[in-house]
């Protein structure tokens, strides 16, 4: 292998992570591949980069792509990507898990929406009372339903505000 190829090999996987990491999983798919064809298969790097490709395949709806390379990388003879292949074959093939839909929020396609930004504006304008000012009434309390017990918090607050001012000068003397 090359310096030029290793080099495209670890530019490609540096754009497929990026386009993994914001949601473009068929670039990022594509770049993971093109980088993975680039590498010799046992090495550590090319490892991580199938693991990424497996998440990419997962990501973009392509399971059973995902699952059989899982599967090959099982047998793979960097230790750590064995143990992440059968961490994640595991959860690939557990089964799917059905949610209501009251527990789901629907996000609304906005593909549909044109990219003309004249069709698209909306202005606000704040609407002009023309009724006078509400006044706003104190409300009344009830007496009768406030505690107006002495718990003698007061007098323990005090005694200890004495205490710390005789220590206080007690100190300074």
């Amino acid at each position: 292998m090359t310096t030029d190829s290793l080099e495209l090999a670890k530019s490609k996987y540096q754009n497929g992570k990026a386009a993994f990491e914001n949601g473009q999983y068929r670039e990022a798919v594509d770049n993971l591949e093109k980088a993975s064809a680039l590498l010799a298969r046992n090495t550590r790097l090319a490892g991580e980069v199938d693991i990424w490709l497996v998440n990419a395949y997962e990501a973009a709806g392509r399971s059973q792509d995902a699952i059989a390379l899982c599967q090959q990388l099982r047998r793979h003879p960097h230790h750590e990507t064995r143990l992440q292949a059968k961490r994640l074959v595991y959860i690939l093939q557990a089964p799917k898990l059905k949610r209501p839909k009251e527990w789901m929020t629907e996000i609304p396609d906005l593909g549909a929406l044109s990219d003309n930004q004249d069709k698209i504006r909306v202005t606000v304008k704040p609407k002009k009372s023309t009724s006078k000012p509400k006044t706003i009434e104190p409300e009344y309390i009830d007496l009768s339903q406030v505690n107006t017990k002495d718990n003698r918090f007061i007098w323990v607050a005090l005694i200890g505000v004495l205490l710390t001012i005789s220590y206080l000068i007690w100190l300074s003397v």
